[in-house]
């Protein structure tokens, strides 16, 4: 077994995901940090994630791919669909959730825990801030916890396996101040659902606006990158 602390830390390139993994870090892990394209369309934020991982000392970064875009059923991954724009879309769950998302990551995150002999997960998912996703709230880490013991041989051998979530009851404000204080550049990360291949933000969508909300709240100057208003 190593003694190191190993975490790892699911990374999409995006603020939330990005302050975990300064977040792991600083609790004293060994973060390997982990990406997954899995058919989205704004895959710029996957190189937001290779400079966000090595800016932030991740050991190892490394690129899962699962195309979740071949059964569509979310704006994030078929083109046909429209990514709401301007609080379009205030009430349900948004066309933006992607099925099964989060179950298919964090999957993956264990699987590579697991071969890494480590028991912890990191996750920026959050409870305040937040769009509606189902697979953001506490009962869901809490399951799927508790089944990762159950499904894992490490489990059935004893290791309690943990997904830290340490986001989840901080507003978006709060998030952008404890990761300016651990060192985190957002101007290198991408959230918009629909940022342009250079990774230009649209400013328009719900990413956006929760981000920018976020950073006014924490009177913070906004580093987001926006595309130039037609």
């Amino acid at each position: 077994m190593t003694t190191e602390r190993r975490a790892v830390v699911l990374l999409s390139g995006g603020l939330d995901s990005s302050t975990c993994l300064a977040i792991a870090r600083s609790e004293g892990f060994v973060p390997y940090a982990l990406s997954v394209a899995y058919g989205q369309r704004h895959d710029a934020e996957l190189a937001a994630a290779a400079r966000v991982a090595q800016a932030l000392g991740a050991r190892e970064h490394r690129v899962a791919q699962v195309d979740l875009g071949q059964f569509g059923g979310s704006a994030l991954t078929d083109a046909n669909l429209a990514v709401p724009v301007d609080g379009a879309q205030t009430t349900g769950i948004p066309i933006t959730y992607v099925p099964a998302r989060n179950t298919v990551m964090l999957s993956l995150a264990l699987g590579w825990a697991e071969v890494l002999e480590a028991s912890d997960i990191f996750i920026g998912v959050n409870a305040v801030d937040y769009s509606g996703y189902p697979d953001c709230r506490p009962e869901y880490i809490a399951a799927f916890e508790a089944m990762a013991r159950l499904a894992t041989r490490a489990g059935v051998e004893g290791t309690a396996f943990k997904v830290h979530a340490p986001l989840m009851r901080l507003s978006k404000a709060d998030i952008v101040q404890l990761g300016s204080r651990l060192g985190v550049d957002y101007g290198m990360t991408v959230t918009c659902y629909q940022a342009d291949g250079e990774g230009r933000a649209c400013g328009l969508c719900e990413a956006c606006r929760l981000r920018r909300v976020g950073f006014e709240n924490a009177g913070l100057a906004d580093p987001t990158h926006y595309q130039p208003v037609a």
